[in-house]
Formats: structure tokens, C-alpha cells, sequence
């Protein structure tokens, strides 16, 4: 077994590739966490500065968010529906991804594409796609573009008829 590899002609080492890889698992799974429990300022250092985010309006349009001053709105409107639920409802969340397939291009950029779905109080809420660009800026890997593709919901999903926001 070889300690060096190439991406995209250039030669890196087998650790590189195994930091790179475990590093974006992270960043996904601190994007979970932080977004279920409503830490925001955390989840929002996880994107680079001009990240796209774009999500799935009803009907399968998609809404295109540029920079993390949009971004911002996507999960200040998650909250604010979660709020306004009735008060004797649990408002939780639990977003689980699966099969996390990493593609790394080079030393600082990768793609990446996974499950999700949402656990409520009601069950199964919805699930589908993250389809994402990763960089690595400052040491750190962040979302430079993640694509959310709603592939189904429950009948009772708390965001139907309005934006997924995933």
C-alpha cells in the first residue's frame, strides 16, 4: 500500500486524504447538531463566507440562499415555525444522514452526497438529499455549497405547503 496518492495529478499522502474525509464527516454531523438544538452561531461558522445554500420550496422549486446573511434567514424561519407550534407539542428535531460519499478534488476542495431524515415528536417528518461542495479554509473544511433535495414527507410534516429549510 502506497502512503501517497494523487488528486487531480498532484501527489498527497493517504493520512491527508483519511484528515480531509474525517474532518467533513465532522463538519456534517456539527451541522446536525448544532441546527437540531438551535445553536446558530456555531452552525453558521460551518459555512465559508460566500456559501450558496439552496433548498425546496413545495413543489420541487428550488430557492438559491448566497452568503451567510441569507443562509441565516433559512434557519431563523425553521425556529420561528417551531415556535409557533402549540405549546403542549414537543418541539424537537433530529435530523440522521447515511451513506456520506466523499469525492476530494484536491488539497482544499471536495463534494460530497447524503440521506437525511427528520424525526419530530409525530414520527417520521421528512427526508431526502444533501448534495455539497466542501472547501478547506484556514485549516477548517465549511459548506461552500449544499443542495437540498426533499424527496418525500409525512402528511402531518411541520413544514408542509411552505420552504424546507433543511
Amino acid at each position: 500500500m502506497s502512503l501517497t496518492a494523487t488528486r487531480k495529478g498532484a501527489p498527497v499522502s493517504a493520512l491527508d486524504d483519511v484528515i480531509a474525509r474525517d474532518s467533513i464527516r465532522d463538519l456534517v454531523a456539527r451541522y446536525n447538531s448544532n441546527s437540531d438544538s438551535g445553536r446558530f452561531e456555531p452552525l453558521f461558522e460551518l459555512f465559508a463566507s460566500d456559501a450558496v445554500m439552496e433548498t425546496a420550496e413545495f413543489g420541487g422549486e428550488f430557492v438559491r440562499y448566497e452568503g451567510i446573511d441569507e443562509i441565516k434567514r433559512i434557519f431563523t424561519g425553521a425556529q420561528q415555525r417551531i415556535a409557533s407550534r402549540p405549546s403542549d407539542a414537543p418541539a424537537y428535531i433530529r435530523h440522521f444522514t447515511a451513506t456520506l460519499q466523499i469525492d476530494l478534488i484536491d488539497a482544499d476542495h471536495a463534494s460530497g452526497r447524503l440521506y437525511f431524515m427528520v424525526l419530530m415528536a409525530h414520527g417520521l417528518d421528512h427526508w431526502g438529499r444533501y448534495i455539497d461542495q466542501y472547501v478547506r479554509h484556514d485549516d477548517r473544511w465549511r459548506f461552500a455549497h449544499r443542495k437540498v433535495y426533499v424527496d418525500g414527507r409525512a402528511p402531518q410534516s411541520w413544514f408542509a405547503g411552505q420552504a424546507s429549510g433543511e
